[in-house]
């Protein structure tokens, strides 16, 4: 399918179920509606999740089709994929055998990669670049390990595993979620280390995974020692760390603004237009479809620029595709994933 490079509006929606409701399809084919992604409560097979696409893509071919299938408690597609494990497993294997270790995650993450691409979903938010602490309420197994440079490690591999498949990595959260034990789908989290501690660890990550990542998304948490705004509202973390000092000039998403981290600065207009004005490229809402036409409303009647970064965002799958699940790799790669959720 051809696209154009036309660019694609900045908020990214949810679905309510398993098929696209009429007024699902009048929602998608606004302007400033440019993603989707989809949740578990939209899948139930491989054979309806392959017509959901087709009604989707026949809606509104250009946009951009997101889902979270990390592995272990986050992959929304279950009963006919991969059971994929959390990153904490292939950390894991690495400080068993660090060669090993590395395979798991090239392997992974091509494995994870490659079959989302191969029912026509673009990508997924992958991966977890947060440090491991066993006591945090949101990330702890998701992340690959606690140690900064064992992550830097692992999650490159990971990225190359997914870049081979054809699909873009999106690191998160940036500059790390992992150390702070809240949960912000609940409450906002405040990290309260000086910049030098933030810098030396879960920063560092970031710093050494930005050359490899297409796409970031950063955290609803504040961190006090350089700004009052969380992450996901502050120019000085994405416009001046992220993209002047990291030298980033990939695509910023920002967290579901329907998090309670994000309420604490306002109306839904009022979230999205921080997470933009500070640099976000899209925003998304989910779980929350009345203040999403209110947004799709707004963003359409200030007739809010499109963006053109976000077409770098689409999934190309590799050669091989159509019969993915009889290849070599795809059965060399499925042996070592299914070998980590022991």
């Amino acid at each position: 399918m051809n696209h154009i490079n036309q660019g694609l509006g900045v908020l990214m929606l949810d679905l309510m179920g398993l098929d696209l409701a009429p007024e699902e399809q009048e929602l998608l084919q606004r302007k400033s509606v440019g993603g989707l992604v989809l949740f578990s409560r939209n899948y139930a097979s491989p054979n309806q999740l392959e017509d959901l696409i087709a009604a989707i893509r026949k809606c509104n071919q250009n946009l951009i089709i997101a889902v979270d299938q990390e592995g272990g408690r986050v992959q929304r597609f279950r009963e006919g994929f991969q059971t994929l494990p959390a990153l904490r497993k292939i950390g894991l294997r690495y400080e068993q055998d660090r060669e090993q270790g590395l395979q798991a995650a090239r392997q992974c993450g091509w494995a994870m990669a490659a079959e989302i691409l191969h029912y026509g979903i673009d990508l997924s938010f992958a991966p977890v670049l947060d440090l491991f602490n066993v006591d945090s309420q949101v990330i702890a197994e998701r992340a690959f390990a606690a140690d900064a440079d064992q992550v830097i490690e692992l999650g490159k591999a990971y990225i190359d595993g997914m870049h081979e498949a054809g699909m873009v990595a999106t690191g998160k959260h940036f500059p790390g979620h992992g150390t702070v034990l809240a949960d912000s789908h609940k409450e906002l989290p405040r990290d309260t280390r000086s910049i030098e501690e933030i810098r030396a660890t879960d920063f560092k990550v970031f710093a050494s995974c930005a050359a490899s990542l297409d796409a970031v998304m950063p955290a609803h948490v504040i961190y006090p020692a350089v700004d009052e705004a969380c992450a996901g509202f502050s120019s000085i973390w994405i416009q001046s760390m992220l993209r002047e000092e990291l030298g980033f000039d990939g695509v910023v998403f920002s967290d579901d603004l329907s998090m309670n981290a994000a309420h604490s600065v306002g109306s839904v207009k009022q979230r999205a237009e921080l997470a933009l004005g500070a640099g976000c490229d899209m925003v998304m809402l989910c779980n929350d479809r009345d203040n999403a036409v209110v947004l799709a409303d707004w963003l359409d009647s200030v007739n809010y620029p499109v963006s053109v970064r976000l077409d770098r965002l689409r999934g190309k799958p590799g050669a091989g595709q159509s019969n993915l699940f009889t290849t070599k790799q795809w059965l060399e790669a499925s042996d070592t994933v299914s070998s980590l959720l022991d």
